[in-house]
């Protein structure tokens, strides 16, 4: 039980990359990207899995990349502002705590350059095939030819294909939450500085939030809908969606946004969902992060399920010492309480933030030493 593929690039499937070569395992890494990912939201790192970042010696790192917001405005339809805090921010929590909130690639980033030894990275491929036998899972791959590895992990996200293989369509798992969200770039047109705007008008918003030194915003902007009849992997299809939404808003500066979503090379949208599935492993098969439990982004908390998920997951395998279904059974039973807990930050709080005592028990809610 030595050689194990991991499906996914991401923040999961990089961290499980470095805790299965700490423990002495050989992983490599296929993606189906040409490059890691760059984009994405601002994310957090939050409890536990501040202590799974400290432990692979990045946390010094992790910091020195916060987002370094001084407060929050929400705005009225027509721009008017309602309301202002320079003590909490909508997309981090308090701003004097100890989370960290950084953008997505500069992790993925930082978690890459520390797996760069000891780790083979497969870019612009992806599993086709997956055949699980006694003695290992033969892979098909898209481009490549195919291989054998002791393990599979599916750290390939919401619409997970390891996950699709191995145990059955995406309706089956996928819970839908009601809302279409895209992330893009844009220029600063709003002139904010080291602040975040937040606005909601009818059945769609809007959050930006400055990056870079305050030269760029990091926009969210997203519709509340029933699922649609639509591709999640066509582009222009959501890209269009997004556009008309935006040109129907009615203050004038958010109606720019159309031309920034429009235009922007780093253009992201799907519809947000949790997965929940009754079991992450099948055979010599299991799943992490977002594949297995994902809890949408409404909850904040899929960075750090994927990072503890990740510690976890390797280090069961570890003390299982080869027998791979005793490790993919305690990785189970000890995430599971965990993921429950915040993927309800998300599923009791659907029109806002979780209070600020539940993300604080559910965040925490799990002990990184094994018993």
């Amino acid at each position: 039980m030595r050689d194990v593929l991991i499906s996914g690039g991401g923040i999961a499937g990089t961290a499980l990359a470095y805790w299965l070569r700490h423990h002495g395992f050989a992983p490599t890494v296929v993606e189906r990207a040409p490059a890691p990912r760059r984009g994405g939201q601002a994310i957090d790192v939050r409890g536990a899995a501040l202590d799974v970042v400290d432990r692979m010696g990045l946390l010094e790192a992790v910091r020195e990349h916060r987002t370094h917001m001084r407060g929050m405005s929400v705005l009225a339809p027509d721009g008017t502002e309602v309301h202002r805090s320079t003590e909490y921010a909508r997309s981090s929590g308090r701003l004097d705590g100890d989370d960290v909130e950084l953008m997505r690639d500069d992790l993925v980033r930082l978690l890459h350059g520390s797996t760069r030894d000891g780790v083979e990275y497969v870019y612009g491929d992806a599993i086709e095939a997956l055949e699980d036998t006694a003695d290992g899972v033969r892979v098909a791959f898209r481009n490549g030819p195919d291989r054998v590895f002791d393990l599979v992990v599916g750290a390939d996200g919401l619409h997970s294909g390891v996950r699709r293989l191995a145990f059955g369509p995406e309706e089956r798992f996928s819970h839908h939450m009601g809302i279409y969200l895209s992330v893009f770039t844009a220029e600063n047109f709003l002139g904010l500085e080291d602040w975040q705007v937040w606005l909601k008008e009818s059945d769609r918003g809007f959050a930006a939030m400055t990056v870079r030194g305050n030269a760029e915003l990091r926009v969210a902007l997203g519709f509340d809908s029933a699922p649609l009849d639509g591709d999640h992997r066509d582009t222009e299809w959501l890209r269009d969606l997004i556009v008309e939404r935006a040109e129907g808003m009615a203050w004038s500066e958010s109606r720019k946004l159309a031309a920034y979503a429009r235009d922007a090379e780093d253009f992201f949208c799907d519809a947000m969902a949790q997965v929940r599935m009754d079991r992450w492993s099948r055979g010599r098969v299991v799943l992490l992060g977002d594949a297995g439990y994902c809890p949408s982004p409404v909850s904040g908390q899929g960075t750090s399920l994927a990072l503890v998920g990740a510690y976890v997951l390797a280090g069961e395998l570890a003390r299982a010492g080869g027998d791979h279904a005793a490790g993919f059974a305690a990785y189970e039973e000890r995430m599971r309480p965990f993921v429950e807990l915040n993927q309800a930050l998300a599923t009791e709080n659907p029109d806002g933030p979780a209070p600020e005592e539940s993300v604080d028990r559910a965040k925490n809610a799990i002990a990184l030493d094994a018993a």
